[in-house]
């Protein structure tokens, strides 16, 4: 039996509402999987007994571990990948097998997002890592501090941060979780995008990718970006991942370690086999649920009505509704990506402006998630719950409500009665897959 009380996560908490009487709803959570009981021994069982390839000890004692330059990439705070845990176990790693501190670098894979503060470096890391290492940001549009590494056969250019392509030892940490685009994020993206130049990133999410439809959540297969970042990342030369497979409650539910294309295969199967659950069609209204630290700002809360959206089978009708609970305290985002993404948004007359002009002459890496929002609006109203910013929410086109209430009794009023809502309390990992039977 359903709950009457629902509850999504909102922030660090999380909000609590009941639906209208004229609507009905069904929870929809991944499948339950038995967390990690001792996450640091689960660690050091991964490091120790790698997929594909030799231990991190052996390989840099066979490339020379006293003079071996190091690079670890890890993710930035827009991710939840405990690289507090996963870093410092590597770092030991590389400690053992002679590796000196002032040759290893520390990474975070920004991407295009915006610098990680002092607190955030130490949020992801640990003060005695910070103090310890050298700890940097990629940088996508400074040109001496990337290195061209060509253009792949599909067109691709491929640009990464000099620390990470000069390393004779490249790892990388990562989460894998359904993602917009890579169908499931972690494995290489953490280099391929994460440490990235501009050019890379504009091209893998230009309208030719993000149009193209094998670009889906939780698809691998035929999908050019994943081919891409895949390339890039052989490129980069990507040696060794640590990725980890987190539940709904963020508690590791499988840790793997190794070689990066093997590794990442492993993760996606155990990833899918909790993350992707049956629906039995689609429905007038889904909620789903963000919380910290992807609310903090439009830009990566929109990615839960997107990501409703761009299930295999969208899980709203066409002129349904896809309602977000979330702060959004940072506005729409505070870096380049973000700023461009809102000012695409504000700027155009209507979200059909925004999918001519990128169609028709791209656009700048960051400004893809106004393409994308623009081909959810053109289908379904967006409704956030709860943000800070209200201003900002109505300028990109979506549809600011101070409470879930407010919110549900807007979509009744335009959808009418006899409603069926779908509620997804982790829309960012929770990936409902439409039966094919039902899926009109």
């Amino acid at each position: 039996m359903e709950p009457s009380i629902y509850e999504v996560p909102y922030g660090r908490s999380s909000i609590s509402f009941e639906l209208p009487p004229n609507m009905t709803g069904t929870v929809v959570a991944s499948k339950p999987a038995e967390p990690v009981e001792d996450p640091q021994a689960a660690v050091q069982e991964a490091l120790s007994h790698p997929v594909d390839a030799p231990p991190i000890q052996d390989l840099a004692r066979r490339r020379g571990a006293a003079s071996l330059k190091a690079c670890i990439v890890f993710t930035d705070i827009t991710r939840a990948s405990p690289d507090d845990l996963l870093v410092p176990a590597l770092l030991r790693e590389l400690e053992a097998a002679g590796v000196r501190d002032e040759n290893v670098t520390l990474l975070c894979g920004i991407g295009m997002h915006r610098a990680s503060t002092p607190e955030e470096k130490l949020t992801k890391l640990g003060q005695s890592v910070v103090d310890r290492y050298r700890v940097i940001d990629n940088e996508p549009q400074n040109e001496d501090a990337l290195v061209d590494l060509g253009v792949t056969d599909g067109g691709v250019p491929v640009s990464a941060h000099r620390a990470a392509v000069e390393a004779d030892l490249l790892i990388a940490t990562g989460l894998v979780e359904p993602h917009q685009y890579a169908g499931y994020s972690g494995g290489r993206k953490t280099v391929a995008v994460g440490a990235a130049g501009e050019p890379l990133i504009a091209h893998t999410h230009g309208p030719a990718f993000v149009d193209h439809p094998g670009t889906r959540l939780g698809r691998i297969e035929g999908n050019p970006f994943h081919e891409a970042i895949t390339e890039a990342a052989r490129r980069a030369g990507l040696d060794f991942i640590l990725n980890v497979v987190l539940d709904d409650e963020k508690n590791i539910v499988c840790i793997k370690a190794g070689e990066p294309v093997e590794t990442h295969r492993q993760l996606v199967a155990f990833a899918r086999s909790i993350y992707e659950v049956p629906i039995p069609h689609r429905v007038d209204v889904a909620i789903g649920g963000v919380g910290y630290p992807k609310d903090a700002n439009l830009y990566q809360a929109s990615r839960a009505a997107s990501y409703l959206f761009f299930a295999p089978t969208p899980v709203v009708k066409p002129g349904g509704f896809l309602i977000v609970p979330a702060r959004c305290d940072e506005g729409a985002g505070e870096g380049v990506g973000e700023q461009r993404f809102f000012e695409a948004m504000r700027d155009a007359p209507d979200v059909q402006a925004i999918l001519c002009d990128a169609r028709e002459d791209g656009y700048p890496p960051g400004q893809q998630r106004a393409f994308v929002m623009a081909k959810v609006l053109e289908e379904a109203r967006v409704v956030i719950v709860g943000g800070e910013c209200p201003e900002v929410i109505s300028a990109c086109k979506m549809t600011p409500a101070a409470t879930m209430d407010e919110a549900l009794a807007l979509a009744s009023r335009e959808l009418g009665s006899q409603l069926e809502a779908l509620i997804v309390p982790h829309a960012l990992l929770t990936l409902p897959v439409v039966r094919k039977e039902g899926a009109q």
